[in-house]
C-alpha cells in the first residue's frame, strides 16, 4: 500500500469588515431612497392608470358612429337592384325644401372649412348645385367629415341629403336657390391618377382669365384640351356645344322626314375617287386599293336613279387634305340630301333653305340655355338671318364678286372666292343686310365637280350653289347631271376615265330623273352658329393631319 500525505486543513480566515456591516442590512439613507423611488412608481402608475381612462373616455366619445353613411362603395357588378328614385340637379328647386333626395353627381370642388364643415360644388353635365357637409352627433362624424374633405376632384358620389332653400343666390352654382345638406356620402369611381387640368379651370372664360392679376387663373390650351379630351368634354360649354349639335341631326332628319325623304347609309369603301384623286384617302384592299368615300355623292345619285326620290344621309366624310386651318379636318361628318326635281333645281335651293331656317329657329327655341351657357365661354354676336317677305339673301356669283369689287377687291383675283374673301364678303353682307346667313347662286362652271349640270344659258356657269354663315361656306350643292353622255362628257373634261366609273355610269344609261342636292359639313355649321371660332372644339374627336387620337 503506498504511502499518502496527511490531509492539511487551510487556515481560517476572518471576515471582512465591509461583511460584517452589510449583513447588518440597508443603512437609513438607502432606505430612505429606495422609499422615494417607490413613491415615485406608484404615482406615475397612477398617472399612467389615469391618462389611460381618458384616452379610454375619449376614445369611446369619439367611435365612429357614421361608418354606413360614408366611404367607397362596392366594385358595381350590378349585385342588388333596389330601385331608389334619383334626382337631377337642374329638376331641384326651393318647393321642395326639406325633401331628402339620391344624387349621383362629380365633385367639381370641395372646400373644407375647419374640421367640421365641408362645401362641395357638385356637377351633372352642365348642372351644379352646392352641397354642405356638417359635423352633427349621431349624424356626421369627424371621421365623415375628415374623409369627404380628402375626396379628389372629379370623383363620382352617391350623395343623400335633404334640399333646402338658399337665403342669397348661390353665384358658384348654375342652380343658385338651393343647397343640398348632406347626410351620407359614397365613392362611386375615384381617380386613379393625377388630373391634368380641373374641369373649373378648362371651364372659365378666356376673358375671365385675361383680366385676371398675376396669372390668379390657368389657362387651357386647346392641344392640351384634346390630348386630353375626356376630361374637356366634361365642362358645362362642352356638354352644352355637344348637346347642340345633336339637335342640329336630329332637326335636320326632323325636317326631311317630314319632306317625304328616307335615310339611307351608303357604303364607305369605294372603288374609285368620287371627287378628285388628289384628295381621297387610298387604303388596301386584298388585292387591290380601295378609297374612304369622299362624300356620299354616287350613291345618292343611284339611289334616285333607283326611284328613292327623296333620301339624307348622316354619315362621316373624309378628306385627305393637308390643310392645318380652322375649319378643315380630315374626317368630319356630313348632312347629305339629293332629290328628284320636277321643273327647276331651285326646288332643291328652296328646300335646303327651308331646312336651315328650320334649324336655325328651332335651336334658338329649344336650346336656348345652352347657347347661353356656351357664350359665357365664346361671347359672340347672336347669329342673324332673314325672316319675312323679303326672305333669305340670295346673290349670283357674278353679284357676290361685284360687292368685293366695290369693297376694294381686285377683280382679276376673283376667279374664284377664298377663303379670306368670304371672310370679308360676309362682313360686308352682316353691314348691308344684316344678316349672317346668305346664298350665292351660279358658281362658275370650272370651280365645280364633273357631275354639276351646265347652266342652260352660259356653259361658262353652273347650276350650283353654296351657303354661306358669318362668311364661311357650310353647304355646297348642284342641280346633278343625269344624261348618261354629257356625264361621260364632263368627267372627260376632268381628266376622268369614264371606264373607272362605269357602274356609275351605267345607273343613269338606265334613266334616271333630274335631281339635285347638296352636302353640309354638320361641324362646320355647329362653329359658325356658336362662333367657336376653331372646327375643332365642334368635334368630339377630331381628326386633322396632325391627328389621329385619342
Amino acid at each position: 500500500m503506498a504511502d499518502t500525505e496527511p490531509t492539511q486543513t487551510p487556515p481560517t480566515q476572518e471576515p471582512a469588515a465591509e461583511d460584517a456591516d452589510a449583513s447588518k442590512g440597508p443603512s437609513k439613507s438607502e432606505l430612505k431612497k429606495r422609499a422615494k423611488e417607490a413613491e415615485k412608481a406608484k404615482k406615475a402608475a397612477e398617472k399612467a392608470a389615469k391618462q389611460a381612462e381618458l384616452e379610454a373616455q375619449k376614445a369611446a366619445a369619439e367611435v365612429d358612429f357614421a361608418t354606413e353613411f360614408y366611404g367607397k362603395l362596392p366594385l358595381n357588378q350590378s349585385q342588388t337592384r333596389p330601385r331608389r328614385a334619383r334626382a337631377q340637379i337642374a329638376a331641384l328647386t326651393p318647393n321642395m325644401d326639406g325633401e331628402t333626395v339620391l344624387i349621383r353627381a362629380r365633385v367639381q370642388t370641395s372646400r373644407a372649412q375647419g374640421s367640421k364643415m365641408v362645401f362641395f360644388n357638385l356637377r351633372q353635365r352642365t348642372d351644379s348645385v352646392q352641397a354642405l357637409l356638417t359635423v352633427s352627433q349621431g349624424k356626421v362624424s369627424k371621421q365623415m367629415a375628415k374623409w369627404a374633405a380628402g375626396l379628389q376632384m372629379e370623383s363620382i358620389v352617391l350623395v343623400e341629403g335633404t334640399v333646402k332653400k338658399s337665403p342669397e343666390p348661390i353665384k358658384s352654382a348654375t342652380v343658385q336657390d338651393v343647397e343640398i345638406h348632406i347626410s351620407q356620402m359614397h365613392l362611386v369611381s375615384g381617380l386613379e391618377t393625377i388630373l391634368p387640368f380641373s374641369v373649373e379651370d378648362a371651364n372659365r372664360p378666356e376673358a375671365e382669365i385675361d383680366a385676371s392679376e398675376e396669372a390668379q387663373f390657368k389657362r387651357v390650351l386647346l392641344d392640351t384640351r384634346l390630348n386630353n379630351r375626356v376630361v374637356d368634354l366634361r365642362t358645362q360649354t362642352n356638354q352644352a356645344v355637344f348637346k347642340i349639335q345633336h339637335g342640329i341631326g336630329h332637326l335636320f332628319r326632323d325636317y326631311l322626314d317630314g319632306k317625304g325623304f328616307i335615310e339611307i347609309h351608303s357604303p364607305k369603301l369605294q372603288g374609285a375617287a368620287t371627287e378628285s384623286g388628289a384628295s381621297v384617302f387610298k387604303v388596301n384592299y386584298f388585292k387591290g386599293n380601295a378609297f374612304l368615300a369622299q362624300s356620299p355623292q354616287l350613291a345618292k345619285q343611284m339611289a334616285i336613279a333607283g326611284d328613292f326620290e327623296r333620301v339624307y344621309e348622316i354619315g362621316p366624310v373624309f378628306r385627305a387634305e393637308d390643310s392645318n386651318t380652322h375649319r378643315h379636318m380630315t374626317e368630319f361628318i356630313g348632312l347629305d340630301l339629293e332629290m328628284a326635281i320636277e321643273e327647276h333645281y331651285h326646288e332643291v335651293l328652296e328646300l335646303l333653305d327651308g331646312l336651315f331656317l328650320h334649324m336655325f329657329r328651332e335651336l334658338r327655341n329649344r336650346y336656348a340655355s345652352e347657347i347661353d351657357t356656351v357664350r359665357k365661354a365664346f361671347p359672340a354676336d347672336e347669329f342673324k338671318w332673314r325672316e319675312g317677305p323679303e326672305g333669305t339673301l340670295k346673290l349670283s356669283f357674278k353679284e357676290a364678286v361685284d360687292l368685293l369689287v366695290e369693297d376694294g377687291v381686285p377683280r382679276e383675283v376673283l376667279d374664284d372666292i377664298n377663303t379670306e374673301n368670304e371672310k370679308r364678303l360676309g362682313r360686308i353682307v352682316r353691314a348691308k343686310y344684316d344678316t349672317d346667313y346668305f346664298i350665292i347662286d351660279k358658281f362658275p362652271m370650272e370651280l365645280r365637280p364633273f357631275y354639276t349640270m351646265p347652266d342652260p344659258n352660259d356653259p361658262t356657269l353652273s347650276n350650283s350653289y353654296d351657303f354661306f354663315m358669318r362668311g364661311e361656306e357650310i353647304l355646297s350643292g348642284a342641280q346633278r347631271i343625269h344624261d348618261p353622255v354629257l356625264l361621260a362628257e364632263k368627267m372627260r373634261e376632268k381628266g376622268i376615265d369614264p371606264a373607272s366609273m362605269s357602274s356609275y355610269l351605267d345607273a343613269f344609261k338606265l334613266g334616271c330623273p333630274p335631281h339635285g342636292g347638296g352636302g353640309i359639313g354638320l361641324e362646320r355649321v355647329l362653329m359658325l352658329f356658336l362662333k367657336l371660332n376653331n372646327i375643332r372644339r365642334a368635334s368630339l374627336f377630331p381628326r386633322d393631319p396632325k391627328r389621329l387620337e385619342p
